[in-house]
């Protein structure tokens, strides 16, 4: 339970970024060590523990100042954002691939299989890193920045086509034991059309590992959105984002390790408590995996 109110605290605060940049008073993108005495020549906070005072709750950014509470709480909003959109993406793609496959069988079944085992001998990271910023360069020069709204675009259609199969599959071999059911040897004798059996009978019997399957997939998302960011072919600057974070901090680490701390800590924490949720979703949902 503790797990499942950890994960709502990390959503609402993601919601609630704007609010509470409002009420902090500062905001992700603005360069605070510009115009005031906070930095040293080199970039980093002349305060102690990374310029941590009650002005700046949780320090400042090398090199330009910009405040780290409000840029943890956008970087989180960004990095959720692409994550939700991605496992719903995924999850609509794998569910209508998975009936289809798993119902019709045949011809039908064989090519969604093979499409699956194709994708799933790509390395998935190496093609991210190389396509996405061959995508950017087809429709922006190099010498303008792409725009984030395309670079999230991007990012996340390439990492939808590579991330569907292996819930597919799973999808799949459910519905494999589904039709054999004597529900739906009924629906078959009464006459039902094939679509009738699939929306009426098969579909809802699916929530169990959709919502299983879902709960588990959006922290890899997450965190897989993070780590292309932090190799710089994900979400840059001046957008706030977890992975960029990272990418910053492992570059200041050794002169501000302080500024490392945040980060790495949210992301731990909203790891393990989703997945613990999806531990205790499927135990719950479905008691044999529990046994």
């Amino acid at each position: 339970m503790l797990s499942l109110y950890i994960v709502l605290a990390f959503f609402l605060a993601a919601l609630l970024a704007p609010v509470v940049s409002m009420l902090y008073g500062k905001n992700p993108y603005t360069q605070y060590g510009v115009n005031e005495n906070l930095l040293n020549s080199f970039g980093y906070p002349l305060k102690p523990n990374g310029g941590i005072s009650g002005q700046f709750w949780f320090g400042l950014e090398p090199p330009y100042g910009k405040d780290v509470f409000t840029e943890l709480f956008y970087g989180m909003r960004t990095s959720i954002g692409i994550g939700v959109a991605l496992t719903i993406l995924i999850i609509i793609t794998s569910v209508v691939l998975g009936l289809l496959a798993g119902y019709l069988g045949g011809w039908v079944d064989y090519v969604v299989m093979r499409v699956a085992d194709l994708l799933m001998a790509f390395p998935q990271q190496l093609f991210f890193i190389a396509f996405i910023p061959v995508l950017s360069a087809l429709f922006f020069s190099p010498r303008v920045q792409t725009p984030t709204w395309f670079r999230v675009t991007i990012l996340i259609v390439v990492m939808w086509f590579l991330s569907w199969m292996a819930v597919a599959r799973i999808l799949r071999s459910a519905v494999l034991s589904m039709r054999e059911r004597e529900f739906v040897e009924a629906a078959k004798l009464s006459g039902a059309s094939t679509w009738r059996i699939i929306r009426k009978e098969i579909l809802p019997n699916m929530t169990t590992p959709i919502v299983v399957q879902g709960t588990l997939l959006l922290p890899t998302m997450v965190s897989a959105e993070a780590g292309l960011s932090f190799l710089g072919v994900g979400v840059q600057q001046p957008t706030p984002d977890w992975g960029r974070m990272f990418q910053t901090g492992a570059a200041v680490y050794q002169s501000d390790i302080t500024y490392m701390v945040f980060p790495t800590v949210t992301m731990i924490v909203f790891v393990i408590a989703f997945n613990l949720l999806g531990d205790s979703v499927r135990d719950a949902l479905d008691p044999k995996s529990a046994r």
